[in-house]
């Protein structure tokens, strides 16, 4: 399961998102926010990247206006890799590579066809491992080092 919020920057994004997600057959919820409102985006991040870490959803999708805000906020969980990503190689390498389980986008920055794109492209990519398991621990330790 998908779990995927935005905030109100991201809404339109996050609305076609959802139905593309659905249009592949894969389980999503919606964390919000479901209006135009201005909201506070480190509260979705937050949700979304708590329910990931906490093992209750595979995966995650976050989007803000740019990206940026919900990237900081969701890589301040322990256990989260989110990647902020603009093209399909990115995307890519942030699976293959870094193994994310939350992808970040920008609301403001990509159409719908080029989000779903990088979509696709993070969710057909598989973790390499082997030699970026090792960086993976280094940031893991990092994050333990300086976890409160």
């Amino acid at each position: 399961m998908i779990i995927i919020g935005s905030d109100h920057g991201g809404l339109n994004l996050k609305t076609a998102l959802i139905s593309y997600l659905k249009r592949r057959n894969i389980e999503v919820t919606d964390a919000g926010t479901n209006g135009d409102a201005s909201v506070d985006y480190p509260d979705f991040g937050r949700n979304v990247a708590e329910t990931v870490a906490a093992g209750r959803a595979e995966l995650g999708i976050l989007i803000c206006g740019t990206g940026i805000g919900m990237s900081i906020t969701a890589n301040k969980i322990p256990g989260i890799r989110a990647a902020l990503v603009t093209d399909v190689f990115m995307a890519r390498m942030a699976k293959e590579h870094n193994n994310a389980n939350v992808l970040v986008l920008g609301g403001r920055v990509l159409d719908e066809q080029k989000a779903c794109d990088l979509v696709g492209a993070w969710l057909e990519s598989t973790f390499e491992a082997g030699r970026h398991q090792g960086r993976l621990d280094k940031i893991t330790a990092l994050e333990q080092k300086y976890s409160r």
